[in-house]
C-alpha cells in the first residue's frame, strides 16, 4: 500500500484526531499541549487594543472552544484546569509577562452567569464535568451502541453502568 500511495511509515502515533493516543503516568504532561495552543492564542492578541467586551468575546469564542472536544473525552486534571483558567483569567484583567495587573473580582465570579452577576465564561472543570455526564447519559440511554456494549462486556459484564465500581486497570479515556 505504501507504494502505492505518496504515504509515510509511522510506527507510533502521538495524536489522532487531535487527542493523545498514549496516556502514561502524568495525565498533566499529556494535556500540555492544550495550555500551548491557548497560550499561543491569548499571546496572539494584544489585550491593550481590546475592550473588556472585546476579550470577554475572545474568550468565550476561542479560548474556551479550543479544549470543548478534549473535555468532552477524556477527564482532565485539575491542575490543567487551574492553569488554562489563569491563563485566560491574566489574559481578561490585562496582565503580561512583564506586568501583572490586580484581579477586581474572582475567576469563579466571572464565569456564574450573566443573571447571577458574571460574564457566563465558563470554568473548565466543570464543563468538563458536564460533557462527561452527557457521554455516561449516553452509555445508560443507548445501552445498544457499539461503544455500550463494549464497556459494559470489558468492565462490568455483571451489573449494570451505574452500579459498576472503577477498576484499577481501567483506561483513561
Amino acid at each position: 500500500m505504501l507504494s502505492c500511495l505518496p504515504m509515510q511509515l509511522v510506527t507510533v502515533f502521538s495524536k489522532y484526531l487531535g487527542m493523545p493516543t498514549n496516556i502514561g503516568r502524568s495525565k498533566r504532561q499529556i494535556f500540555d499541549y492544550i495550555q500551548e495552543r491557548i497560550w499561543k492564542k491569548l499571546n496572539g492578541w494584544k489585550e491593550k487594543h481590546l475592550s473588556f467586551a472585546g476579550r470577554s468575546t475572545l474568550i468565550q469564542a476561542v479560548a474556551q472552544a479550543i479544549p470543548t472536544y478534549i473535555v468532552s473525552c477524556f477527564h482532565l486534571p485539575k491542575t490543567s484546569c487551574y492553569y488554562i483558567e489563569k491563563m485566560i483569567c491574566k489574559f481578561w484583567w490585562g496582565s503580561s509577562v512583564d506586568k501583572r495587573k490586580f484581579h477586581w473580582i474572582k475567576w469563579s465570579t466571572l464565569c456564574k452567569n450573566k443573571k447571577q452577576g458574571g460574564l457566563g465564561s465558563r470554568a473548565l472543570s466543570h464543563f468538563n464535568e458536564a460533557l462527561l455526564a452527557k457521554q455516561r447519559w449516553r452509555l445508560i440511554t443507548n445501552d445498544n451502541s457499539l461503544l455500550a456494549r463494549m464497556y459494559k462486556a470489558k468492565y462490568h459484564p455483571k451489573c449494570s453502568f451505574l452500579e459498576a465500581k472503577q477498576l484499577s486497570n481501567t483506561s483513561f479515556t
